[in-house]
């Protein structure tokens, strides 16, 4: 009889492609806005799974809905759809702008889709020639190669072969920018209302807004990824709804499974109408499990309470990185909205945002890194006053140790 496999750091190296480089730690357990290790050591989690776990961990509604579900139908295919889809979908509907839903397992899925989509669409409305998709620099949408090209960071798609044509990149918040690449060309504008992997960056309202016209202008779709910002994040289900802006097309994943996997596309009757049967599928995409903790977060986070909180502990971060600031002066300002912020490192400490994560899990606390020069932090929407103040003494002492070398 073999003894039980040791689960170490050291087993990575040995059984995973080195695409990741994941901390030494191995995290075991977790309740709420507390983790704990391998060791029994407990972190305070401002990471939340980068803007995943939006209910924090075990969340007993989220449990419920997954034990619930588990114990009665796991999957289908779509060959048959299946309830806990339909009724996710429609409490979608209900509460945005769109009319269809579209299930995938993840946010590059789900921008794939609404990419795929947006080609399908201009082809068959207007004709070949309107292929040219805009998105912008710094942005992010996604690893598989459509998604990935669309983004506007070289570093993630070089090295991999020809791209997908067709794909132009903009200024973020520079409207002369994309007025200067737009045309009857463009089938699409793809954007990010707060610029996530690149550095917390929130669209201005007047850029947001004057996008919005250019796309009316020349018959072009706007497409919002609110992979990061959406459900709740920002203090609004999903962050379009601050400026007034309608999209034609939305993509939704992380906060929106709180944990559990899953993607979604929303749109209009008529652009879906161009995605006839047959043209795109996903095998696992609306997924009774996942679709059932959907529900449930949908269901939990879209509440007036809910979004008050979000913004309230907005506030109450804010208010603990100013008096941090106050005391260690590292940090030129603090952007984003909601629980979605990233405090921006000056020029005495710009480039070393991976020190100040790599010093945060050294005090027990998880945050996360948005570019080379800003500390992102992307917790429960629901985490407590009490867990805030916790983790920011933690952060300040791992403030303390960078500055002090």
């Amino acid at each position: 009889m073999t003894g039980q496999l040791q689960v170490n750091r050291a087993l990575f190296d040995e059984v995973m492609v080195p695409n990741y480089a994941p901390a030494g730690i191995i995290p075991v357990s977790g309740k709420g806005s507390r983790v704990w290790d391998q060791q029994g050591r407990e972190y305070v989690d401002f990471a939340g799974g980068i803007a995943v776990s939006s209910l924090g961990h075990c969340h007993p509604a989220l449990v419920n809905a997954l034990t619930q579900q588990a114990s009665k139908l796991w999957h289908l295919s779509n060959v048959m759809t299946n309830e806990p889809a339909l009724r996710l979908a429609k409490k979608l509907v209900d509460a945005t702008f769109a009319d269809k839903v579209y299930f995938a397992n993840s946010g590059a899925e789900a921008n794939e889709a609404a990419f795929k989509l947006a080609r399908r669409y201009a082809l068959e409305k207007f004709g070949a020639d309107k292929d040219q998709i805009i998105s912008f620099s710094k942005s992010f949408h996604g690893r598989t190669f459509f998604t990935v090209t669309v983004g506007g960071q070289a570093a993630y798609s070089d090295g991999f072969g020809p791209k997908p044509g067709a794909v132009l990149h903009a200024e973020f918040n520079n409207l002369d920018s994309v007025k200067a690449l737009i045309s009857d060309k463009t089938c699409a504008v793809v954007l990010e209302p707060i610029q996530g992997e690149g550095g917390i960056i929130p669209g201005t309202a007047e850029f947001i807004r004057g996008v919005r016209e250019l796309c009316d202008k020349h018959n072009a779709l706007l497409v919002m990824d609110e992979v990061q910002t959406g459900v709740g994040r920002t203090g609004k289900l999903y962050a379009y709804m601050h400026y007034g802006v309608t999209p034609d097309i939305l993509t939704t994943a992380k906060s929106l499974g709180g944990g559990f996997p899953i993607g979604a596309m929303l749109t209009t009757n008529d652009i879906a109408s161009h995605l006839k049967v047959g043209t795109h599928g996903s095998t696992y995409g609306g997924n009774p499990l996942a679709c059932a903790v959907a529900e449930a977060v949908i269901d939990t986070i879209n509440t007036p309470d809910v979004m008050q909180q979000v913004l309230d502990n907005e506030q109450l971060f804010r208010a603990e990185l100013e008096r941090i600031n106050a005391k260690y002066q590292v940090f030129s300002e603090v952007r984003g909205q909601g629980m979605l912020l990233g405090a921006v490192l000056n020029d005495t400490y710009k480039g070393r945002s991976r020190e100040f994560f790599l010093a945060a899990a050294d005090h027990g606390l998880m945050a996360l890194v948005a570019g080379t020069d800003v500390v992102r932090f992307a917790p429960s929407l629901v985490i407590t006053a009490d867990d805030i103040h916790q983790g920011m003494q933690r952060f300040e002492q791992a403030v303390k140790q960078v500055v002090n070398g």
